[in-house]
């Protein structure tokens, strides 16, 4: 790691907490680079000395190292699995489940959450904890406003259902925002609520290194109760789940022995 680069992940951690040694750094440096270079920098020092003076450049920064790419109903089959096995034990086990959307992005998957649920449940009873590290990004989740690109895999009766066309695109009905609450959080210094019967995190393992991968499958298995599943990203297939006290109930969701 060269110390110009050293030096900025060592003042963004003290500065937020966030340790980016924790992401594997070839990825993570090249995405950092092209952002300072874009903005005009010509090193991490000046670069790290104007996002504490520039709101608007830390905003970006947090976006380019959060990924924000998502989409409803991300690989669709999995959700399939989710509605007709995952969930209908879960739901005999406890009719008002926990639930945990973990990384959130901009919301796409809380919403196709409480989509899901409301096959099983009124929505009034339906509450999705759904969390992320960049809070601009949770802002756009909150106005819930999104592209087709978003939407490509949404069935047709559910876009009628639950969205509102918008000039900018389709807007999530105000009955399904009300059953996700949004928060920032920090996955890797922060610590969890327990008890989830359902935690979501997808496509967001890949870009940690297997250090930090293992602390948060740790804090993920503590923060479920017994029986309860953790759903991940379809190239995130945990190969040591029972470290972890998982059992694999399907490929890509583990149970909490």
């Amino acid at each position: 790691m060269s110390q110009d680069y050293q030096r900025f992940v060592a003042n963004v951690k003290n500065k937020t907490a966030i340790d980016l040694g924790l992401y594997k750094e070839a990825q993570m440096k090249r995405r950092l680079e092209s952002l300072r270079d874009k903005k005009g920098f010509k090193d991490f020092t000046s670069f790290y000395q104007a996002m504490t003076e520039d709101e608007k450049l830390f905003n970006d920064f947090l976006e380019r190292m959060t990924i924000n790419v998502s989409e409803f109903y991300r690989n669709y089959k999995r959700w399939e699995v989710l509605e007709s096995k995952i969930l209908p034990r879960l739901l005999k086990e406890n009719p008002r489940p926990k639930i945990w959307s973990a990384a959130c992005s901009t919301g796409e998957e809380p919403y196709t959450l409480a989509m899901i649920l409301a096959n099983f449940m009124p929505l009034s009873q339906i509450s999705i904890f759904a969390t992320d590290l960049d809070r601009t990004i949770i802002e756009r989740a909150k106005v819930g406003l999104y592209t087709e690109r978003s939407l490509k895999e949404v069935p047709k009766h559910i876009l009628a259902k639950y969205f509102d066309k918008d000039p900018m695109g389709y807007k999530v009905k105000d009955e399904i925002k009300r059953t996700v609450k949004f928060q920032h959080q920090n996955l890797l210094a922060d610590r969890f609520q327990n008890q989830f019967d359902l935690i979501v995190c997808r496509n967001v393992m890949i870009y940690f290194t297997e250090e930090a991968k293992d602390q948060l499958y740790h804090k993920f298995s503590q923060a479920l109760r017994k029986g309860g599943v953790l759903f991940v990203g379809s190239t995130e297939q945990i190969f040591n789940a029972s470290n972890y006290q998982f059992d694999t109930e399907d490929t890509f969701f583990y149970k909490k022995m």
